[in-house]
Order: C-alpha cells, then structure tokens, then sequence
C-alpha cells in the first residue's frame, strides 16, 4: 500500500485538492478573491508556472537527442498531431459541452505543447525511444508561445475577447525562457551530475506547484459556485467535458500510432509519438486558464484540463505493457531474420 501510493501520491493529491479547494472557496465572497488575483494572485501564479517549466527543463536529459535530430520523421509526426490534429479535433467536442467554461477548458487543453515530463517517463517504460519524446517535448514547448495563441485565436476569437499580443509576450517570458535557462543551465556539467542525482526531489517540488496553482484555481472556482452562473454546473457537464477529454486522448493515440506504422517508423519510435504526441502538459494549461484568462470570467475553465491531464495518465499507464511487449517482439523478429 506504501509503495503504490509513493508512485501515484501525485494523482491522490490531485483528487483531494480539487473539492477541498472548492470547498474553501465556497466561503470566500468572489469579489474578494477577484481583487486578489488581479493583484497579488496573478503575479504568483506566473513566477509557480515558470519555476515548474526550469524546474522540468533542468531535469531533462537531452544527451540522446542526437539520434533523433538525424531522423526527424517521428518527431515532425508527433508534433503535427500534438499541434494540429488535436486542436483541430477538439473543435467540434467544444460544441457538445453545458457551460462555456467547459469548452473553452477544452479548447486550452487541446492547444498547449506536449507535456514535460511524463511522456518521456512512459516512454521510457514501454521500450520506447525517449530521445524522440525529449525532443517533441522541447520543441512543442519551444513554439507554445507562437502555436498556442494561434489556436486560441482561431477557436475563441468570436466567444472571448483575446490579447494575442500579450499572451506571445507572456507564453513567451514565462515559459520559454525559463525552459532556455533549463537547458542552458543542464549543459554544465557539474550542475548536470547534481540535478540527475536530486531528479526525483526536484520533480517532486515541480509536482508539489503545480498542485498549488490547481489549488488555488479550485478556489476561485468553488468562490464562483456561490453564483448564479453556477446553475448549469452539474454532474451532467461534469460527465460530458471528462468524456470528451477521454474521446480527445484516445483518438489521438490511435491516429498518432496508425500514422507512425504507416510511416514505417521503428516501433520504439512509434511508442515514442504515441505518448509524446497525444500527451499535453499541464502547467502551461493551467497558467493560461487562470492568469490569462482571469478577467473572462471563466473560473471553471481549468477544470478540462485537469480532466485530460488525469484520464492521458491514467490511459497511458494501461498501454505501458502492451506496448513495451510490442517493441521487444520487433526486436526479436529482427534478431531472428538477421
């Protein structure tokens, strides 16, 4: 019991903090909370974001990377359906939810890069090639700041007023730079030895964050519940935006594997693109959901992208050994042919 909750303590804690966040913003008079965010609130929420983003950026070991930029098809897939086929297809899922925030939570979760860290960790685990997934990570992530407004644009420009402007410049100071510093910093290597010695404790303070600004957006949401907006609130939406999440993540598994055996990709870099490609990360979602977004008045906005960020690790946890088999078989029918 010890043991199973060492490694899932994240998603246990991410269960308990969103009622208890709720909970305690039931409480609190939204106009106070408004006030707060648009002052202190906001400017802590994008100083945790990018402390996440170096933080997971400085772990990241990229001397494998060089293989991969040597045969760039799996990658380039992988980021086209992160990028492009994901948005596109979470289109017509935003059209079915209740409540205006659930679609556009939707539409954030769609539009973010690739996730830091898990993809690569998965990928890891399946047999997989991580140096493909470490790469779709920093380049999606590289361009979030161009690649993620331009969606937001296009799927929300006729529901909400967006500063495209000022969300590249804040993307862009927030979490590029501090991915660049990551990097930049990890190419020492005396700093290299260190951080890859301390990399568990290090995620877990970038984990323990993350949870905060999860926290701090179920309290603005339990806050807005207090209001009449609420009244579309439901199980029913609840159900039909986590359904839509799952829809979302499952679809693009399977496009993003069909595409790469079509391709003739090997299988560990197949499994690579599977997780990489339809992964999305988290932070950087819920950094637009409530800084970006907090004079929209969409408190619930955030939720989608706990939702898909919950269901992609629960999903892909199930393909680890299916997939792993599946790469070993490959292997060993090359063996045997050779």
């Amino acid at each position: 019991m010890k043991s199973y909750f060492k490694q899932r303590w994240f998603l246990v804690a991410l269960t308990l903090s969103i009622p208890l966040g709720i909970g305690l913003g039931l409480g609190i008079p939204a106009a106070t909370l408004d006030g707060f965010s648009k002052s202190v609130a906001g400017v802590l929420s994008r100083v945790l974001v990018a402390v996440v983003l170096f933080l997971m950026s400085v772990t990241l070991d990229t001397r494998k990377l060089t293989a991969a930029l040597r045969s760039p098809g799996p990658t380039i897939w992988a980021s086209l359906v992160n990028y492009g086929f994901l948005p596109l297809c979470a289109i017509p899922l935003a059209w079915f939810q209740w409540t205006e925030d659930f679609a556009v939570g939707l539409l954030i979760a769609a539009s973010v890069p690739s996730t830091m860290a898990s993809a690569s960790v998965w990928t890891r685990k399946a047999n997989g090639n991580d140096a493909v997934s470490l790469l779709v990570t920093i380049l999606t992530n590289g361009l979030c700041f161009l690649a993620t407004p331009f969606w937001l644009a296009q799927t929300l420009g006729d529901t909400i007023s967006l500063d495209v402007r000022d969300m590249i410049e804040r993307l862009f100071v927030t979490a590029v730079i501090p991915i660049a510093v990551g990097q930049l910093i990890r190419s020492r290597q005396s700093i290299r030895m260190t951080v890859d010695r301390w990399k568990s404790p290090i995620s877990v303070i970038a984990q323990s964050l993350i949870l905060v600004l999860i926290f701090w957006s179920s309290i603005q949401g339990g806050s807005r519940l207090q209001g009449s907006e609420s009244s579309q609130l439901g199980v029913g939406a609840v159900a039909v935006a986590w359904l839509s999440c799952i829809v979302l993540h499952c679809v693009s598994l399977v496009v993003v594997f069909i595409g790469g055996r079509a391709a003739r990709f090997d299988r560990a870099d197949v499994v690579a693109t599977v997780f990489s490609g339809s992964q999305k990360t988290l932070a950087i979602g819920i950094y637009i959901a409530m800084d970006l977004l907090s004079q929209r008045n969409l408190p619930f906005a955030a939720f989608p992208i706990l939702m898909f960020h919950v269901s992609q690790l629960f999903l892909d946890t199930l393909l680890i050994e299916p997939l792993g088999k599946w790469v070993l078989r490959g292997k060993q029918e090359s063996s045997a042919e050779e």
